[in-house]
């Protein structure tokens, strides 16, 4: 479990860098509304976080469906972590209007918050059965 929990952390920056830099690009360098440019970053980051956690934290585990399928139930379970990501996301900007100028900061504070529930989603709702020897 302590590996699973280093795993998903080292993904989850990995996640993070894609959904700041993502963010602060569209925002800073396109002109994207705060909102609008954080929909493209956490679906690419949630993409990439996918990968990084079947093939690397819950390698050893099975989903028990197809990889265009696994990565559907990924995206519904990072929804419902979504939420509690996203509602920070948001908070921070009602709190600290500054920060529309630096969304990435947002995005690591909402980032923070969904990490908890995002693993155990992961872990209990689609990596639950470790793999069978073949």
């Amino acid at each position: 479990m302590r590996r699973e929990v280093a795993l998903f952390a080292v993904g989850g920056l990995i996640g993070l860098a894609v959904d700041a830099g993502i963010v602060q690009g569209l925002v800073s360098l396109a002109g994207w509304n705060v909102y609008t440019a954080r929909v493209v970053s956490f679906l690419s980051a949630a993409t990439v976080t996918w990968w990084w956690n079947r093939t690397h934290t819950f390698a050893h585990r099975d989903s028990g469906r197809a990889r265009h399928a696994e990565w559907l139930h990924w995206m519904g379970l990072m929804a419902l972590g979504a939420v509690v990501n996203n509602g920070v996301y948001v908070l921070a900007f009602k709190l600290f209007p500054a920060l529309h100028a630096w969304p990435a900061v947002a995005v690591a504070a909402g980032s923070a918050a969904g990490s908890v529930a995002n693993f155990l989603l992961a872990r209990t709702m689609l990596f639950r059965h470790p793999e069978s020897a073949v």
